[in-house]
């Protein structure tokens, strides 16, 4: 690796390792300033670099907005981590359970519901004042974003850090297991 690739990928670790923003990560067009034209391929040597101690570097664009320099990127880990990783880190089982519920049911209503449905579809298996307290922890932490008229979406850290494909296969292949 040449040696100005070598400081450049260097500069974007700094850049997205340390939080200077209210949300993790930065934007593209942060990185086209600090690392030049070529950021894309800086990018793509600093993921080779920390794919080997298992982490990845991900982008996440806003909807129907193709342009990247609005896109943020951030670093993730690259493989799912297990409930025990999650629940040493400060989170609950019944507070997983209740995300991932609330994230595939979100999914399975494409990517918007009124909070009070989401609430009514929790309670089912929660008690109400868990609900509350869960639903607004998720939006508090990025999983869920509050939109105008008691919308619900996804928010920026279910689209980094949640794969969807394989919460929606685990959720069915469980499913076909009950039957």
């Amino acid at each position: 690796m040449a040696e100005a690739m070598r400081v450049k990928a260097r500069r974007a670790a700094q850049l997205l390792l340390f939080q200077r923003h209210r949300e993790p990560g930065v934007k593209g067009w942060e990185l086209k300033r600090a690392l030049g034209r070529n950021y894309l391929k800086v990018l793509e040597v600093l993921d080779s670099e920390l794919e080997k101690i298992g982490l990845q570097v991900k982008m996440v664009k806003p909807k129907d907005v193709e342009d990247l320099d609005k896109a943020r990127f951030m670093v993730t880990v690259k493989e799912p981590l297990n409930v025990g990783d999650a629940t040493s880190s400060g989170w609950r089982i019944d507070e997983i359970a209740a995300l991932a519920a609330s994230v595939a049911f979100i999914i399975s209503k494409h990517g918007k519901v009124q909070r009070r449905e989401l609430e009514e579809f929790l309670e089912e298996k929660f008690p109400r004042w868990f609900v509350e307290y869960s639903i607004s922890k998720f939006i508090g932490r990025g999983y869920l974003k509050r939109e105008s008229g008691g919308v619900l979406t996804l928010g920026w850290r279910a689209e980094v850090e949640i794969d969807r494909k394989l919460l929606l296969n685990l959720i069915l292949r469980s499913k076909s297991e009950q039957s």
